[in-house]
């Protein structure tokens, strides 16, 4: 594969998985709508690159993405595109079925399509990969681990939308032979997050000295991923497949809320400890659980490690430790981030 269009590629996850693909050689045609999420900030070194063309624009507009596919000839589509916070499913879901579902379903149409229309090599190489979550699954009690047959049992807004994409991306598959794959991820963390996020919003606020709020008990477990091994995962199943299939990507790495906050403050005392002397623990308060929190995730990655030979290469601990430093190395991008669409308030109450 020489060309793909990635659409949000402007976002946290897409935003990192454009970056690699252009510094491996890569031509991405980035189709983002620049939503709230969405950042080109993120992708300020990719200036100038003629490998890297943006369009803002939506999924949805199947005119746009036709003369995309039709101009741009890719050989595979990635589907980041995504309204993928919970708590902003919780206070507003509409916005939710209408990019989530709505939006890959006028996608897929434009993929089927265009795929229709190749020929010879072009045709049976091309892949229409769609990037899901283990929130589709539901919630995990003390033991076992989501596998690719774990049945479905979304609990939030944000999760029912995007189980009802990936079985859009099935049904077009087996419907109409569209050469689909699917991956469904544990909790990303890494380079350019938007901060209202668990742990950027946490390095932020412990940066500031401010409240830290965790839900509940902070005892919700989930299994953490580092962003870069997560865009190696997709390139390999992009590159290697099976047509059809769903895999599954985690971080072999379980860890509660609450470890991970105080690790992030941890850190933080070591590397810009508050004037006051204060240690950033004392900071936490829990606070009301938001509605239909998920007690625990966990992914097991087996098929993918042994079908495509990937695996997670950045423990919690390192990759946590990356992700602090980064933030704290790039001030200027979190505050231009923080425009007036999102404050840090604490959404979800319902």
């Amino acid at each position: 594969m020489t060309t793909l269009l990635v659409t949000g590629g402007a976002g946290f996850i897409g935003g990192n998985f454009v970056l690699q693909a252009v510094a491996d050689g890569l031509t991405v045609v980035n189709l983002d709508k620049l939503t709230y999420a969405g950042n080109v900030d993120t992708l300020k070194s990719l200036e100038g690159d003629a490998r890297h063309v943006f369009v803002q624009g939506d999924i949805g507009d199947r005119t746009l993405v036709a003369n995309l596919l039709a101009e741009h000839r890719p050989d595979a589509v990635v589907n980041f595109a995504a309204e993928s916070h919970v708590d902003r499913s919780i206070d507003g879901p509409t916005a939710f079925i209408e990019t989530n579902v709505v939006g890959t379903l006028a996608l897929l149409e434009a993929a089927r399509d265009y795929w229709k229309s190749l020929a010879g090599s072009a045709k049976d190489t091309f892949r229409f990969l769609h990037v899901s979550t283990d929130e589709v699954y539901g919630s995990l009690g003390q033991s076992g681990r989501f596998t690719e047959t774990t049945p479905y049992a979304p609990n939030s807004p944000y999760s029912a939308s995007k189980a009802a994409s990936d079985h859009l991306v099935r049904a077009f598959h087996h419907t109409y032979g569209l050469p689909v794959l699917t991956t469904n991820c544990s909790n990303n963390y890494g380079p350019f997050q938007f901060p209202e996020k668990l742990i950027p919003l946490i390095i932020a606020r412990a940066l500031a000295g401010e409240p830290l709020p965790v839900y509940g008990d902070g005892r919700n477990i989930r299994d953490w991923l580092f962003v870069l091994d997560h865009c190696s995962a997709i390139r390999r199943v992009l590159e290697a497949g099976r047509v059809g299939e769903t895999y599954n990507v985690g971080g072999d790495s379980e860890r509660e809320n609450i470890h991970v906050v105080k690790t992030i403050c941890a850190l933080l005392d070591r590397k810009r400890p508050l004037p006051d002397g204060r240690q950033r623990e004392t900071l936490i308060e829990f606070v009301k659980d938001r509605p239909g929190h998920d007690r625990r995730y966990a992914i097991d990655s087996s098929k993918l490690q042994r079908e495509l030979g990937w695996k997670p290469s950045v423990d919690f601990e390192t990759g946590i430790a990356r992700t602090v430093d980064w933030y704290l190395d790039n001030k200027p991008w979190v505050q231009r981030v923080l425009d007036g669409s999102y404050r840090m308030e604490r959404l979800g109450q319902g």
